[in-house]
């Protein structure tokens, strides 16, 4: 899987949530290419989301909230995850 693949992917799942209003999707991958645990196929990708209802919640509720909806790929595909709500 590319990461144009991934995006889509990311952005179908969140934003078919009652919750998202908004969402802003990166590829921050290079920030792990000399990394020793990087695996190839994986991504680092940082979501900015806009969801009022999210960003009034506990961060760790908000946080697991969308690991959830991304459950898949982040066994498969995301090596690592920033989220920012706003």
């Amino acid at each position: 899987m590319n990461i144009n693949q991934l995006s889509e992917i990311i952005k179908t799942k969140i934003l078919n949530d009652e919750l998202i209003k908004k969402l802003e999707i990166e590829d921050k991958s290079y920030l792990h290419k000399n990394h020793k645990s990087r695996e190839p196929g994986k991504f680092h990708i940082k979501l900015t989301i806009e969801s009022t209802e999210l960003q009034n919640k506990d961060k760790i509720y908000s946080n697991r909230y969308i690991y959830k909806i991304l459950e898949e790929e982040m066994k498969f595909y995301i090596h690592s995850l920033q989220i920012e709500f706003v």
